[in-house]
């Protein structure tokens, strides 16, 4: 598969998105909010508000940055355009949408206008107003004369250290509000896939996997980091419909592949490549806002020198050890500690660390070579959020303390078939 070649496009084509997808995280959030509200001895009503994102400029400029949803918006309605609002009513289970009324010029220079007809049918909901009209709409879903209590989203990204912002509309004053009960709810739906959700995500990540394949092969001695970036880019755009990534790429050979989180703005895949290198590529495809992120290395000469095949093999022996361990019941702690158990070893098989792996383990040796945690949940986002649940504290220790997550693993939680569909991929090349 190259990318000339036609037969990639019809080897990914890109899977229509059914709304169903949406109206079961719907359903899913509903069903969740009426038993805890039960389970709390409080009244089964109020209205879930959310505030979809808002489209950006380039600081001062009108220079329009490419909108892309924010996620928790986009899991529970799909909508892809900006200033948006979404409703559900928790007692009946309908869901509103509400959309900026634009001005005739709108349609001279971004396109259609859709009416409230429109968008009711593309985005499946029971009715769609004005976003102006929130505040009387949602007044009349009070009963008895009682003011309407919205749950809003507000809550800690336990991964950014940042928070969710709750809805803000004219008139939201006239309102009672909580912001503590829908947060850790919602996040909780989001860490279990349904089945549509990781048909979406198997295609992105198969896409993806496809896209690195193409990398390998095209990489050459002399050639630049951005042009291995170019590649990717290019190819899970063409070939896979992904206009967006997950992450900025990060393309890194030689001394470069040993920091984490090279390609930003100051370090940005600008090295040539030489021979005796090894490529470190961490890029990931999204599509209908679900992601990808995989990583492989290799050496960009296609030959591995002896010490960079102990390195590589010690690196996979860890990644087959967790992936055979993992199943529901298993603590993600224990497989860091697995993995790096598996290098460890390795290294010390090779004669590059001296001593036992029981006593390079208590002191922590591992979070020297894997100061990261290991791995993370993955959906809307490419640290997906969830992996903080009330009740569960950060580690202390290193290594440890980088974990995204401490919890046991449960079925629907992570999808595997980046790792899974890499193995795939790698064989075939």
């Amino acid at each position: 598969m190259s990318l000339r070649d036609d037969k990639a496009m019809a080897a990914h084509s890109p899977p229509q998105i059914p709304m169903e997808l949406y109206r079961q995280n719907r359903s899913k959030l509903i069903a969740a909010m009426r038993q805890y509200l039960q389970s709390q001895g409080l009244p089964i009503n109020g209205v879930i508000l959310l505030q979809g994102g808002e489209e950006q400029t380039q600081y001062c400029t009108d220079g329009i940055i490419l909108f892309r949803q924010e996620s928790y918006f986009a899991y529970l309605f799909g909508v892809k355009e900006p200033g948006f609002y979404g409703a559900m009513d928790i007692s009946t289970g309908k869901a509103f949408l509400f959309t900026p009324r634009l001005s005739e010029d709108y349609a001279v220079w971004m396109g259609k206008i859709h009416t409230s007809s429109d968008l009711k049918e593309i985005y499946e909901v029971d009715e769609v107003y004005y976003a102006d009209e929130m505040e009387d709409i949602l007044r009349s879903l009070a009963t008895d004369n009682e003011t309407m209590l919205l749950y809003l989203l507000h809550g800690l990204n336990t991964d950014s250290n940042k928070f969710s912002q709750p809805a803000q509309f004219k008139g939201i004053e006239n309102f009672n509000t909580n912001l503590d009960i829908l947060h850790p709810i919602l996040t909780e739906c989001r860490v279990f896939k349904s089945h549509l959700e990781l048909n979406l995500l198997r295609y992105v990540n198969e896409v993806s996997s496809a896209a690195h394949v193409e990398v390998m092969r095209r990489t050459k001695v002399g050639m630049k980091e951005y042009q291995l970036e170019s590649t990717f880019l290019h190819y899970v755009y063409m070939f896979g419909g992904c206009r967006h990534c997950s992450y900025t790429c990060i393309c890194a050979t030689g001394e470069n592949s040993s920091v984490l989180h090279y390609g930003h703005a100051g370090a940005p895949n600008d090295r040539t490549l030489k021979d005796g290198d090894m490529a470190l590529l961490d890029m990931g495809a999204e599509f209908s806002f679900y992601g990808s992120d995989i990583t492989c290395s290799f050496p960009v000469n296609g030959q591995f020198t002896d010490d960079q095949r102990v390195v590589y093999n010690a690196v996979l022996g860890a990644h087959e050890a967790v992936i055979s361990k993992m199943k529901p019941g298993v603590s993600w702690v224990e497989m860091h500690k697995l993995a790096e158990s598996v290098i460890i070893k390795s290294l010390k098989d090779a004669n590059i660390l001296l001593g036992t792996v029981e006593e390079m383990l208590e002191k922590r040796l591992g979070a020297v070579f894997m100061p990261h945690g290991l791995g993370h949940f993955l959906g809307l986002d490419t640290h997906d959020p969830g992996g903080y649940v009330k009740g569960l504290e950060r580690p202390k220790e290193p290594g440890l303390r980088s974990l995204r997550t401490v919890r046991v693993l449960q079925e629907g939680m992570l999808n595997l078939d980046a790792t899974s569909l890499m193995q795939h991929w790698f064989q075939q090349w």
